[in-house]
């Protein structure tokens, strides 16, 4: 049953819901029409940009930093309606800390492993972060929607183990070393326009995509501006809503065009930083999403 806000807004049975979970689903942010605009938009993007002469690959763009070069990216993070129920949340202080795309092709072997997002990203086990997963295309268990154990972000960070595999969406193809019973396991399915949140240390993972359609999922990561980057030397975040009174990030700009020469430059620059910190103490090394 979807969520009923009040006014836009969470009511307080659902925050509680989420600190008691974990995550929160399914939610409607974006009407039918909005939702199929956006995924007409990353569709144009894969098919006008996929041959275009840019630093890296079309799909390192689009699994990373995707707002920092999509100026669309960028609007649907910054969505009204989006940050109102994120606001439940985090409070009136709002920052992005990424945006980008999970996607996974009709009929195929493509997954993601149980994890945790927060294992590598050198913010530590914080509840200042939390995860918005905009469904764009259907999310079903056919398809591969996410499934999130109940309650597991009461855990620290576990161990994880690198696995490379070539099928998995993740960097490193990190997986928690816990056995997760497929009983523990909820299937967050949404419709387009539909959003989950989950908590950065809450054990999530998805399977293949079995169904006809594409899976296409926009996840937009947002923090409180009083987190920090306690492993690299920079990070970087995009303003959303309210004030930044701690200045523990580099803020960037919304960009104006598709893949301008700025903000490609701006891309490696963050790009460079930040996979100092995802793949330290990686086994082998590893392009972040190429």
């Amino acid at each position: 049953m979807t969520i009923t806000l009040e006014n836009g807004r969470l009511p307080e049975s659902a925050v509680q819901s989420y600190w008691d979970d974990g995550f929160l689903f399914p939610i409607r942010v974006l009407d039918t029409n909005l939702a199929a605009a956006a995924r007409a938009e990353i569709e144009a993007v894969e098919r006008d940009w996929r041959g275009a002469d840019l630093p890296q690959p079309l799909n390192t763009y689009k699994r990373v930093n995707a707002a920092v070069v999509m100026p669309f990216v960028a609007d649907l993070a910054g969505n009204p309606a989006i940050l109102d129920v994120v606001e439940g949340i985090l409070g009136p202080d709002i920052l992005i800390y990424a945006a980008e795309f999970f996607t996974k092709e009709p009929e195929t072997r493509q997954i993601v492993s149980m994890h945790q997002d927060l294992t590598y990203w050198g913010l530590g086990a914080i509840d200042g972060m939390v995860t918005a997963w905009v469904a764009l295309s259907p999310a079903t268990q056919a398809s591969g929607c996410m499934d999130f154990v109940r309650g597991s972000h009461k855990n620290a960070i576990l161990e994880h183990e690198d696995t490379f595999d070539e099928n998995n969406l993740l960097s490193r193809g990190q997986e928690v070393k816990v056995d997760v019973d497929q009983a523990d396991k909820t299937a967050i399915e949404l419709q387009p326009g539909e959003m989950s949140l989950h908590h950065g240390l809450t054990i999530h993972g998805s399977g293949p995509n079995t169904s006809k359609d594409r899976r296409i999922g926009c996840v937009i990561r947002y923090i409180r501006p009083d987190m920090a980057q306690t492993v690299g030397a920079r990070d970087f975040v995009m303003a959303a809503r309210g004030e930044d009174r701690h200045q523990n990030f580099v803020h960037v700009p919304r960009p104006h065009t598709l893949f301008s020469q700025e903000s490609l430059a701006l891309y490696e620059d963050i790009r460079a930083e930040q996979a100092k910190t995802m793949m330290k103490g990686a086994a082998k090394s590893a392009e972040m999403y190429s």
